[in-house]
């Protein structure tokens, strides 16, 4: 090939490159735009009967970007606690608080276990965009407090959003440098509403790696409304995916309704078993607590172990 074909060729590999980038640009911008319309459609509506009433996603999972927009419309959240801290974000693409950061322009800190994943937030050319510090860390209940004051975020703060797959319970109730208004935590549908259960505290848990069925891990969400309650939190309400849960500070309730855990508990339909080599199952709810049953969990209401057989009689 010709110094002169080789050179063309590079150009045409630039431009190709600038014309995806452009078309990335653009959609963002769309996204974002139409769930800021979508949110301010939101703030002429009185209080919901329920908040997934509110759900639509912009780069949440599923519908949190919604319900997140449509509490701060119902909570008091001051000037100064317009900031976030989302944990067991991956790369950030899809998050609780990415809609928040760019739409409402909140600061905000996200942590991961992965540097990979750290260092693709860090290069995205959002990053320097907005108010937002990215940590690569591994987080357990003896750090998580370390993490959040050496980062500059101590006091009160409008959202804490906790996704780690495993000791999210045990994180949640280590946590005391903080103080949020709302209160976003991942829930394990296949423990039910019944049995306040969490998996016993391991600082090395993997979700993976604990069990091959991909179902064992986290807390039960009557766990979590317990440990709300003992903190000062009503439990609002949950997103219809079922996997995260909604708690507002008491004294910021306002007209929000504070639920039972069984009023508020949304069974997650997303199949996403595995088997020993890896493949997906696709159990369905009725069976998915039968494959864990030989694991152990801990009853954070009568503080007891046993396997999830002796603590569900199943």
């Amino acid at each position: 090939m010709s110094v002169k074909n080789w050179f063309f060729k590079c150009l045409q590999s630039c431009a190709r490159a600038v014309g995806v980038y452009e078309i990335r640009e653009q959609i963002v911008e769309t996204k974002i735009l139409l769930g800021r319309q979508i949110a301010n459609q939101m703030k002429s509506h009185q209080a919901l009967p329920k908040i997934s009433d509110a759900e639509f996603k912009v780069f949440s999972q599923f519908g949190d970007d919604g319900i997140i927009q449509y509490l701060l419309q119902q909570v008091d959240v001051p000037e100064g606690a317009r900031r976030f801290i989302e944990f067991g974000v991956q790369d950030y693409q899809e998050s609780n608080t990415r809609f928040l950061l760019m739409n409402d322009n909140w600061s905000g800190l996200i942590l991961d276990g992965s540097s990979k994943n750290i260092s693709k937030v860090v290069s995205d050319t959002h990053f320097w965009r907005y108010d937002l510090t990215a940590i690569a860390a591994f987080i357990d209940k003896d750090n998580v407090n370390e993490l959040f004051s050496s980062n500059g975020f101590e006091g009160e703060i409008g959202i804490l959003s906790v996704d780690i797959d495993g000791n999210d319970y045990w994180v949640w109730d280590a946590i005391d440098v903080v103080d949020p208004i709302i209160v976003i935590c991942e829930y394990n549908s296949v423990f039910g509403d019944e049995l306040a259960v969490t998996v016993p505290y391991d600082p090395k848990f993997q979700r993976g790696a604990a069990h091959y069925s991909n179902l064992y891990w986290g807390a039960s969400l009557a766990s979590l409304c317990m440990l709300a309650e003992r903190r000062g939190y009503a439990f609002v309400g949950c997103n219809s995916a079922g996997n995260n849960a909604y708690f507002v500070r008491r004294d910021k309730l306002g007209n929000l309704r504070a639920l039972k855990c069984s009023e508020g508990f949304v069974e997650a339909k997303f199949r996403e078993s595995r088997d020993p080599r890896g493949e997906l199952t696709y159990l369905p709810a009725g069976k998915r607590l039968d494959e864990i049953s030989q694991m152990p969990v801990f009853n954070v209401e009568k503080q007891s172990a046993g396997n999830i057989s002796e603590i569900f009689g199943i």
